[in-house]
């Protein structure tokens, strides 16, 4: 049997993925043309090429993939002709080659309206690797930037033009809202706000007249008489099928595009097979991934003689848009005359989110989630499986359960035939039968069953499965650090305080085996500095760090290095900003103040490292600790100061506060504010832990968080004096130094801390373990125990030579990083 495969890009690779794992080469000649220069690569995250991506790391399979499963690839020769009565293909180089089965996988091309002037030079569409190396050659000529198009594909584009540089950027939508397809009007206002937020603008209910300009693009003009000044342009309006090979060989195709087939993937000639984007079903073409994968496994199984069919596909969908989470599943725009809508918003925190529920309020029909969607993947298996919901359904939009819910709370009601991963079709059933049969971690279950492979966005859910399988097995879990020590991060902490280890080669030779790892040094470099708050750098530990810690700076793009100096409470005399100033002339540096009240300096080569601290320490400044899982900042408002509303000083005490942690190494990064009233304005209540001023003393708040997944933080203890609110937070971050699991932020480990918070306040205020004196007895020896760890290395001359590029040449800076001038400033050149 010879089947060929015309398109290679991921739905093609998939194809021919499936069909090698149902035929083999003796029986199955397998041949393949793609139009692009390289094999498949991953269009899903085209946006990472801007990140430092290479063509190369976004690949699906290399060259040597398809020669060892003996795939026949043809590169940059696209498919000119079909003759299905001769049953051959003509290549647009000359190959001509029989089949028995062809499979059609040509996908889509982007919709470019018929704008007077869209051939200008400026103007881009947003498809391939080649159209973002043309975006980025093009990209330094221009100042400010425009995307046509507010879907998916369009809001991508836009955070293009942000990495290239291009602030200045406008998103046109022809709709009345942002994503039309996928959220409603609320959702797009706030996602709208977020966007600004980032320095996009966005402009709806805006059609294209005409793009201005002589050779080059200089603006858009609108049908309402508006104009936009713009030097780059990016077309996002849709797609349109590739279905031009399809009708010139005669087969049956859509009024609006697309190469109609059946419920097996075949075409109007039962030997040649459609899927993915090019594809027609049920007079719906499917735009995403998923579903195009899962065309080609019904393909694949129908050529093979198995019995499987395509029967639609579920277009729930959730995306990290900008850095905001958007989702939406089942079916967002139920008729409200069919259902009772529950919403939540919070405008402060950035979050809305909108469910759909039967009249009788007992099922789930579908719903919106902008700025969190943790739930999204139990919710959409609610919603598919038809699974009914508690009393109270609200409850379903607030988020991860704060009294120690146990993981997986809903797994158990899900059938085994729920699809967790739709990109590979894989069912509960299947990953608990993985589990059942000994692959019991992550990585193993993704090995056998293909389960988040793809976009990932199943991995909870997948781990969580795993999990509850193992539990109704009766197995004790144990959350083992990794292969070379069979023990939790809690186990190792005691053991090697116990045996008193000072060094990640001591631990390794008492309780682990082999030589270590990436996951696992820096885990025990942690819990060492967490012990002893030793120098991070000593002999012994210092190969042990994250890159990060290595050099106690934080390597940024382009090659440079971050300086952050403590700036405690946010208060800074004229005389130390003035040297802040000084040095960021002297070594050209980048100068940001950032959202915890102190300055970055950016830019630095590793060399200078040594003599910039050196410089900063004689004035008074120490190391911030901003490359380091440990304490970062201690916000605060000006307080009793100077705010007529301040009720306590919570300068001085967000300094106390700070001197006191600063430098305290923990599982993940520690943040902190005070505020000196109930109006908040240190945002103390999105912190790891924040103290509030009252009447009768502060209140103090505990693991909450910002960042990806905000969580407010939730009341421990009430009007507190000063000095029972530091021995409150000796035990809690003691309690959460010795009990976290590594690279747990606070807010996480309080959501799976069974007892949840009332369990934390009996420990930590009501001493029901009866270790409250332990806790801060150990953390008064760290306290007692801290030294800036940048006057140790500028002390050191053996510290000082690690920061060098060349052992033969140690004051040459490293040739490779070059920088360029933005906004008066100088800024690194990213990396290629």
């Amino acid at each position: 049997m010879k089947i060929v495969v015309i398109g290679n890009g991921m739905v093609g690779y998939k194809c021919c993925e499936k069909l090698r794992a149902k035929t083999t080469p003796d029986t199955t000649e397998l041949i393949v043309f793609g139009e692009e220069p390289r094999p498949a690569y991953d269009r899903v995250h085209l946006t990472s090429w801007f990140d430092g991506k290479t063509a190369e790391d976004l690949l699906l399979a290399t060259p040597e993939w398809y020669l060892q499963n003996d795939i026949r690839l043809h590169l940059a020769d696209p498919v000119v002709a079909i003759d299905r009565e001769k049953k051959t293909v003509h290549s647009y180089k000359g190959i001509v080659e029989t089949y028995d089965y062809l499979i059609l996988a040509t996908g889509s091309a982007a919709f470019v309206p018929p704008v007077p002037g869209i051939d200008k030079k400026g103007v881009f569409i947003y498809r391939t690797i080649e159209d973002l190396e043309m975006m980025k050659a093009y990209a330094p000529r221009a100042t400010s930037g425009t995307v046509i198009g507010g879907g998916l594909l369009g809001l991508e584009a836009a955070k293009a033009l942000l990495d290239l540089g291009i602030t200045d950027t406008h998103i046109i939508e022809f709709s009345s809202r942002l994503m039309p397809r996928q959220i409603d009007d609320k959702g797009s206002d706030l996602l709208q706000e977020k966007l600004l937020q980032l320095g996009l603008k966005v402009l709806t209910n805006k059609n294209t007249k005409a793009i201005t300009g002589d050779e080059y693009i200089t603006g858009l003009q609108f049908t309402d008489d508006t104009f936009l000044l713009t030097d780059i342009l990016i077309v996002s309006a849709g797609i349109r099928p590739r279905d031009e090979l399809a009708k010139t060989a005669g087969l049956e195709t859509g009024i609006r595009g697309g190469i109609v087939v059946n419920e097996y993937m075949q075409t109007s000639d039962p030997f040649i097979y459609a899927i993915g984007e090019c594809a027609l079903f049920n007079n719906m073409i499917y735009g995403l991934v998923a579903p195009g994968y899962e065309m080609a496994e019904v393909a694949a199984a129908h050529i093979n003689g198995e019995e499987k069919m395509f029967t639609g596909f579920d277009m729930s969908t959730k995306l990290k848009l900008i850095g905001v989470d958007v989702a939406s599943f089942g079916d967002p725009f139920t008729p409200a005359e069919s259902c009772r809508s529950i919403t939540f918003e919070d405008r402060h925190r950035g979050i809305y989110k909108r469910i759909d529920v039967t009249p009788d309020g007992k099922q789930l029909l579908g719903g919106i989630l902008i700025g969190e969607a943790s739930a999204y993947n139990i919710l959409l298996q609610t919603a598919k499986n038809k699974l009914e919901l508690p009393p109270d359904p609200e409850s379903l939009l607030m988020g991860p359960a704060r009294e120690g819910a146990p993981t997986g709370a809903g797994i158990a009601a899900l059938p085994d035939e729920a699809v967790i991963c739709s990109c590979e079709n894989v069912s509960k059933g299947a990953i608990c039968q993985a589990v059942t049969d000994g692959h019991e971690t992550l990585d193993d279950v993704k090995k056998c069953t293909k389960a988040g492979t793809c976009c990932g966005g199943c991995a909870p859910m997948v781990k969580d499965i795993i999990t509850a399988t193992m539990k109704a097995q009766g197995k004790y879990i144990r959350n083992v650090i990794c292969e070379h020590f069979h023990y939790s991060r809690q186990e190792l902490l005691d053991l090697i305080k116990i045996k008193a280890l000072y060094s990640y080669d001591e631990v390794l030779d008492h309780y682990g085996h082999g030589e270590g790892c990436e996951i696992c040094k820096p885990v025990v470099a942690s819990i060492l500095a967490s012990l002893w708050n030793d120098m991070i750098l000593k002999k012994g530990n210092d190969t042990a760090q994250d890159s990060n810690d290595r050099y106690l700076a934080n390597i940024q793009k382009g090659g440079t290095y971050s300086v952050v100096p403590r700036v405690p409470g946010g208060e800074i005399t004229p005389e130390k900003l003035i040297v802040i100033g000084q040095i960021a002339q002297k070594y050209h540096l980048y100068t940001k103040i950032t959202g915890g009240q102190r300055i970055d300096l950016f830019g630095a080569h590793l060399v200078d490292l040594p003599k910039i601290w050196e410089e900063l320490i004689a004035a008074g400044f120490e190391s911030g600790h901003a490359y380091g899982k440990a304490l970062r900042t201690v916000k605060s408002c000006v307080g009793s100061t100077w705010c007529r509303f301040g009720l306590h000083d919570s300068v001085s005490y967000a300094i106390r506060i700070e001197e006191r942690y600063r430098g305290l190494r923990a599982p993940h990064k520690i943040k902190s504010a005070v505020s000196g009233c109930i109006r908040e304005c240190a945002e103390a209540q999105s912190k790891d832990f924040g103290i509030i001023a009252t009447e009768k003393g502060w209140n103090l708040y505990v693991c909450g968080n910002g960042g990806s997944k905000p969580q407010h933080a939730i009341l421990l203890a009430a009007d507190l004096d000063s000095e029972t609110c530091i021995r409150y937070i000796d035990r809690f971050l003691m309690f959460y130094i010795k009990t976290a699991d590594p690279l747990t932020r606070t807010a996480t480990w309080l959501n799976k801390l069974e007892g949840g918070i009332e369990y934390l306040r009996n420990v930590v205020v009501n001493d029901s373990l009866g270790i409250a004196a332990q806790l801060e007895n150990e953390m008064q020896q760290l306290v007692d125990s801290y030294k800036c760890e940048w006057k140790e290395v500028v002390e050191n001359p053996e510290l000082r030579k690690r920061f060098s590029h060349f052992i033969n040449a140690p004051e040459d800076k490293d040739p490779t990083v070059k920088f360029e001038t933005m906004r008066g400033q100088k800024k690194a050149i990213d990396w290629k």
